[in-house]
């Protein structure tokens, strides 16, 4: 953590670890160890993994992971809004091939079930629903011609319009016309099907395949072995019903009820205004600068408490 972990880069460290050694060391292990040679002298006593991820056989009825579980739970209980979207907006220069740009969109909701999957509900339960690749060609992309004045609040009603995740795929996209040779592409993502992490791979993708378009052609990536279909399918064989005492989920959440047992529901900080009847949401950035003796000092508390900062 001296050399600038925390807690985000402890998740990646510990899926490393899963995958190349096999070996399942929770989280709470690299803020016992925090250096590479204590967390090497702990692996040897480390859990076996959880089954490996692997493409299996699908039933009819895919259910929901749990994560996903909780946006599809928050998602009807509040009705479609924005507070899961995750807007991704990329300036364009150069003249652009429009057809070739949704010929790419169409190639990358393809090629990631999880940009076409809607989550329907049978008897109260959800599931999860993957359209078919074909049903993304022709892309459906939105064109709208502006300026620079009007953009900003063009880009704020298209980040801002909620999903309906029953159905509705959980991407849309809009360009934005600047002139000939300047546009903005908007992808506005739920949080259901992305992440931070996710976000680069799939400009990555999205430049690959207009790239191949462009050219005349498909492009040439070999289909993804796993989808998230088949991590949902391994977390539910793992953790087993919650129904079952003996299962992985049954005993987690007992541990976790016992754990947070008397806690307050709501954390009341010491705020100037009452806290609304119901939540907006809303948040801002406020930026700061902190002089070296008070980062150490915020250093030390962090250490001495076992978290990061």
């Amino acid at each position: 953590f001296a050399l600038g972990g925390h807690s985000l880069l402890a998740t990646r460290l510990v899926s490393r670890i899963r995958s190349a050694l096999d070996s399942e060391v929770p989280i709470r292990a690299l803020f016992e160890t925090p250096t590479v040679a204590a967390l090497a002298g702990t692996l040897h006593r480390a859990a076996a993994a959880r089954p490996p991820l692997r493409p299996v056989e699908r039933p009819e009825r895919i259910p929901l992971s749990f994560a996903q579980r909780r946006l599809w739970f928050l998602n009807r209980m509040e009705g479609p809004s924005a507070t899961y979207n995750a807007p991704l907006v990329l300036r364009l220069s150069g003249a652009l091939d429009r057809s070739a740009l949704a010929g790419a969109l169409a190639d990358l909701v393809g090629r990631h079930e999880t940009l076409r999957t809607v989550f329907p509900e049978e008897g109260g339960v959800p599931r999860q629903h993957v359209l078919d690749a074909g049903a993304t060609r022709p892309f459906p992309l939105s064109v709208v011609e502006t300026d620079g004045d009007r953009l900003p609040e063009q880009l704020m009603a298209v980040a801002t319009r909620g999903f309906d995740l029953a159905d509705q795929p959980p991407l849309r996209t809009t360009l934005f016309v600047l002139g000939a040779t300047e546009h903005v592409l908007a992808l506005v993502l739920h949080h259901i099907a992305t992440d931070g992490w996710s976000r680069s791979a799939l400009v990555r993708d999205l430049s690959t395949a207009y790239a191949a378009r462009c050219a005349g052609t498909a492009p040439g990536w070999d289909p993804l072995p796993l989808q998230y279909v088949d991590h949902a399918l391994r977390q539910h064989a793992y953790l087993g019903d919650e129904d079952d005492p003996e299962s992985v989920a049954a005993r987690q959440l007992a541990h976790w009820r016992d754990t947070l047992a008397g806690l307050p529901d709501e954390l009341n900080l010491p705020v100037d205004r009452p806290r609304p009847a119901v939540a907006s949401y809303r948040g801002r950035t406020m930026d700061c600068s902190l002089g070296p003796e008070l980062h150490r000092a915020l250093t030390e508390l962090a250490r001495s408490h076992g978290v990061s900062m």
